[in-house]
């Protein structure tokens, strides 16, 4: 695409309360063809402009379409996926990074962001969150309470976490395998750095809201409800609180699992949080090698296109996390 038709700015829409408070970021559209979340911040804007709702406390910023060339494409990525190995760039190399530029100083202007998503597959809408509290080397965090709060509040009834830990371990793996084979496979660990992780890294909170399937008529109104608890339960503005459901499940991805060769296979079609039996066959190996699952568990992402090297699905268990 040529320089003149690629876009050319972000669009933010930024409300600032007359009295202090929290300040909140909202992203649609990280990857250009999830707009649950585009459509869920058009509708809430709507009602804003309408007077229907009122921002009077903090500041909040809307970003209906943070990746517009891929959006603008009708596609996942850009030049490449915008939601890895964000950070500023001193010589932005593609769209992305010149993205990256803008919205990471974006990001260290909030407190808390709610990154709202899609996915490929069937299955119910689910809750990303961050690491328990901890010093340690990976993703030292002292905020898990209010993450988990507004999760709670946020509508849907799974919540997950382990994304930066599980990947580390798997490009832990991904670099011995490329050095033992002498190949020059990705392995560098800052590609698991996401909106979500590189707001952690900055001081803040943050949640992926996964709203639905593409295209699944629901999902908006998963957004757009979420937009909303956030917006109460920060105290931003004058929309209600529904209280939390009752029924979460939480959790914890454990183990990545690479697609090594083009011809691995799973054994059937599997969809996210499809439960699986300790020694159950999960894929199959181009050399007939079985797969099978580590433990009593969650496939999740299962990916059939996945690139031999890269990650072909997780792993999830049940997790000891308290919710409150």
């Amino acid at each position: 695409m040529s320089d003149a038709a690629a876009p050319h700015a972000l669009r933010v829409h930024q409300f600032h309360g007359l009295r202090p408070g929290p300040r909140l970021l909202v992203l649609g559209a990280v990857h250009g063809n999830e707009i649950a979340g585009t459509l869920g911040i058009q509708r809430v804007l709507a009602e804003l402009d309408q007077g229907r709702c009122h921002i009077t406390r903090g500041t909040v910023s809307f970003v209906p379409i943070t990746n517009p060339l891929a959006h603008q494409l009708g596609r996942r990525m850009g030049e490449r996926n915008l939601n890895r190995n964000l950070r500023p760039t001193a010589v932005p190399q593609d769209f992305e990074d010149r993205v990256g530029n803008v919205l990471c100083p974006l990001l260290d202007a909030h407190d808390a962001l709610l990154d709202l998503h899609s996915f490929q597959g069937a299955g119910e809408a689910f809750v990303m969150i961050g690491p328990e509290n901890n010093d340690g080397a990976l993703e030292p965090f002292a905020l898990a309470a209010p993450e988990m709060r507004l999760a709670l509040h946020l509508g849907v009834r799974r919540v997950v976490d382990g994304w930066l830990s599980v990947y580390e371990q798997g490009v832990a793996r991904r670099r011995e395998r490329a050095q033992r084979l002498g190949s020059a496979l990705d392995a560098d660990p800052n590609y698991g750095v996401g909106s979500t992780e590189y707001m952690r890294s900055r001081g803040g909170w943050a949640m992926t809201l996964e709203c639905g399937q593409h295209g699944d008529p629901k999902a908006p109104e998963v957004a757009y409800r979420a937009i909303r608890q956030a917006l109460a339960l920060l105290g931003l503005a004058d929309v209600p609180l529904a209280p939390p459901r009752r029924d979460h499940e939480l959790l914890r991805l454990v183990e990545v699992i690479d697609r090594l060769h083009a011809d691995d296979r799973f054994v059937r079609d599997w969809a996210s949080f499809d439960s699986v039996k300790a020694g159950e066959p999960l894929g199959v190996r181009h050399d007939g090698a079985i797969v099978a699952a580590p433990a009593a568990g969650r496939i999740v992402f299962p990916n059939s296109k996945a690139d031999a090297g890269h990650e072909w699905f997780y792993f999830a268990q049940a997790n000891p996390r308290p919710l409150a």
